[in-house]
Parts: structure tokens; sequence; C-alpha cells
């Protein structure tokens, strides 16, 4: 048997307080590197807050959220980075501890991008420039800072044909190559949700974090949707932290579970193991704690 893969992000004892309210309480888990892992639970069970934590938009109050990105090969991109243009992996060893660096620090050098649950793309952006636009940190590094850039340089020009080869690859994955040209708010919703993924993607990240995906989607978009993300998984060496409500999508694809209530983890494993868990099925009932009991027999009958 093939040993468990190592874990990419390792989060111990996180904890977030507004004021009074303890939003996350002493969390503890791992994502597995090449693994889709879901954190799932009821509203207000912190999910989001999680995210946000990881990302750098909030710095907990308390714990640690260690990222070990270590090497990595995307043979699928490999074709348009040929020549060094593509994603170079971290220094073997190199270890980024994400709550103390900065949110762009996450996104830039610890390679972590991510989705909201609200569609945050500039709508009055073509469809192409969406993707472009996301590669803005190599853009201007090639630019010197604008410099270069209204130049004309070499080195710009030679980016930004690599930023574009990169955006069309993604917008051809996501089945958008034909609305290239259009303008990113005329497209229908579920559109605008995979090209929020192939905005992402186009970073190259190392993780990927995605902020219920299929809200809103009809069942085929659904399906292209798991279709979609177990490709990033498998053909680009690329890990997912997974926030949803569409247990057909989580039980489907995740290939780690871990369940939320009030902030608290009260189930982690397999997604068959988290689907029987008793504790699990109270929380989405709504039951109170003495209930369980009844739950479970209800469950062993």
């Amino acid at each position: 048997m093939a040993a468990p893969a190592a874990p990419l992000l390792t989060v111990e004892h996180l904890t977030m307080r507004f004021g009074g309210l303890v939003a996350i309480d002493d969390l503890s888990f791992s994502a597995r590197r090449g693994d889709i892992t879901a954190v799932i639970g009821p509203n207000g069970a912190g999910k989001t807050t999680v995210f946000n934590c990881v990302t750098g938009f909030y710095k907990p109050t308390s714990g640690c959220m260690v990222l070990s990105p270590g090497e990595r090969s995307d043979p699928a991109i490999a074709q348009l980075t040929a020549s060094g243009r593509g994603w170079r992996a971290a220094r073997a060893g190199e270890l980024f501890l994400l709550e103390r660096m900065r949110d762009f620090q996450i996104a830039r050098r610890a390679k972590v991008a991510r989705t909201f649950q609200n569609i945050r793309l500039f709508p009055g952006m073509t469809v192409l420039e969406n993707l472009i636009v996301a590669q803005h940190n190599a853009l201007m590094r090639a630019s010197g800072w604008t410099i270069l850039g209204l130049f004309g340089a070499p080195g710009y020009r030679k980016a930004e044909r690599v930023a574009v080869e990169r955006a069309k690859y993604w917008l051809d994955r996501v089945a958008l190559i034909d609305r290239a040209d259009d303008p990113a708010g005329d497209l229908p919703y579920g559109a605008q949700r995979r090209l929020e993924i192939a905005r992402a993607m186009c970073t190259e990240p190392q993780l990927l974090c995605l902020d219920e995906p299929a809200a809103g989607l009809n069942p085929r978009e659904s399906a292209d949707l798991k279709a979609l993300l177990t490709s990033i998984k498998t053909e680009h060496a690329t890990s997912i932290l997974l926030i949803e409500h569409d247990m057909s999508v989580v039980m489907e694809i995740s290939d780690h579970v871990v369940v939320l209530d009030y902030g608290q983890k009260i189930s982690d494993g397999t997604p068959d193991a988290v689907r029987n868990d008793p504790k699990v099925v109270a929380a989405y009932l709504g039951v109170e704690d003495e209930e369980v009991e009844q739950v479970e027999a209800e469950i062993a009958r």
C-alpha cells in the first residue's frame, strides 16, 4: 500500500475571535498534497473565516498555518512554459508560515489562490483581460515596474506573450475561448463561476481555495464543475481546499472532509466516514448535543 501523501497545509490550534465572538475555536486539520479537501458545515460554522485566515484576509487570534510546498511539476502546463517561463517550485524544505504573511505575499510567494462566494470578476474587462490581469506580478516584474513595458522591451513582450498563452489555455479548459473578447459581465452565471476558477489557475497556485464554487449552478453545470476540479487535481498537481454546501459535489470529488459546527471541528475523515458520523448528521439536522445519541440510534436501525 502506498504511503499517504504528505500534508501541504497544516493548520494547528487556529482560533479567531471578533470581540466576544469566537468564530473559530482551536481548529486543527491538514490538507494533503494532491488531495481535494472539503471544509463543510451548517451556515455560520466558520468555514469562510478559515479561508480568510489561510489566505491572509484575517490575522488569526492564535494558532499557526504552515504551507510546505516542496517540489512540483505540472505536465499539462509544461508545453506552454518549456523555456523556464512557468511555475518555479519552492526550494526543498521551504516552509511558509501563513499567519505571519500579508495576503499578497501568500498569493505571490506561497502560491495560494482563492475564489469567493460572491463573484468578483472585472465585469467591464473582456474575458481574456480578466485572466491576463491575474498575472500582473510576472508582467510588472518583466516591465521593470512600467518603464520597460512602456518602451516595449523584449523581456516584457515575451512575458506578455506567455501571459496571453496561459490565459488562452485556461479559457479553452473552461470552454470560454469563444467568448474571449466579450465583457466578463455579459457571461451567464455558470460561465462566470468557471472564469473565476480559470483566473485563479492563471496564477499557477500550489493550493487553490474555492469558496462555494457550485453555488447557484444547475445539475449540468455542477457536473461540469466536478470534472473541471478533478482535472485540476490530477493533471495540474494542484491541491484544492473547498467550501461547499452541495453535498453531491463534496462527496463525489473530495478525498478528505473536515466538518465544522459553531467554529469547532466535529468530524474529520473520508467522505464515507463523515457521511455516517452521527455528530455530522445531528449538526445538519440542528439537534441539541443531548439528542446525538438518539440520532445515532436512528442511523443504527
